[in-house]
């Protein structure tokens, strides 16, 4: 059993749209002593890899501009190779080991939400988990949101504010991008091995699945309380078993 009653470090997938900041969103707007009474979730802290990923879109137009190479894109805005996806998850690493310098008792009172999507067109999760830091898979649980591509499709129409591409709950891609970026994914395959852990780089790590195919995240309230509550309590159970198999 662990010592302290939280999480140290959420991983939230799925696929774009799922849910994932509606469920942040939820948790974060819960007291600090429900959340963790419920949630398990302490002081909340949130790495999420798409203001990273949207600031080299605003770089590479400034460079255009300027005359000079695009460094990350294309002209449609597609990565210029699958290497900058495992980038973005060496990033996330980098600014966790920030948060352990620069904050004062982290990680006793902290639970860290690490958040991104990825499909198979650009390595899956199998390339973005062989990217993880060793001490963050120590310390990690992983919480996988499951929704359909056709519900990814629709919530994904349904976000889109074109005053805001850069907003994190109300950015949105165009249908073919979304297609061939994300229609396929990896997370059956990846998991298959165990209903309860995955093991990445040798480390056993807890996961479970949020079932969202009513879109409970968009309807919030009790109802996806109940259910983030039911869900996380099982991953709790998980996250306070031994590691070793």
């Amino acid at each position: 059993m662990r010592e302290k009653p939280i999480f140290d470090i959420i991983l939230l997938i799925a696929r774009p749209a799922a849910g994932k900041s509606e469920v942040i969103d939820y948790i974060k707007r819960t007291p600090l002593e429900e959340r963790a009474q419920r949630f398990h979730v302490g002081k909340f802290d949130e790495i999420d890899d798409f203001p990273m990923l949207w600031t080299w879109f605003e770089e590479d137009a400034f460079l255009e501009k300027m005359g000079h190479p695009r460094l990350h894109t294309d002209h449609e805005g597609y990565f210029l190779g699958q290497h900058l996806w495992d980038l973005l998850i060496e990033r996330i690493g980098l600014e966790y080991q920030k948060k352990l310098r620069n904050i004062p008792d982290y990680t006793e009172t902290y639970t860290t939400i690490l958040e991104f999507s990825r499909g198979k067109e650009h390595g899956g999760y199998q390339s973005a988990f062989s990217h993880l830091t060793p001490q963050m898979l120590q310390k990690m649980a992983i919480l996988y949101i499951d929704v359909t591509w056709e519900e990814s499709l629709r919530k994904n129409r349904k976000r889109f504010n074109p005053e805001k591409p850069d907003s994190i709950l109300e950015h949105s891609l165009p249908d073919s991008k979304l297609e061939r970026l994300y229609k396929e994914e990896d997370w059956d395959e990846v998991s298959k091995e165990d209903p309860q852990f995955l093991t990445i780089q040798g480390t056993r790590v807890p996961y479970v699945v949020f079932d969202n195919s009513d879109d409970v995240t968009s309807q919030g309230g009790d109802a996806l309380g109940e259910r983030l509550e039911r869900v996380l309590k099982e991953l709790w159970i998980h996250y306070n078993k031994p590691t070793k198999k």
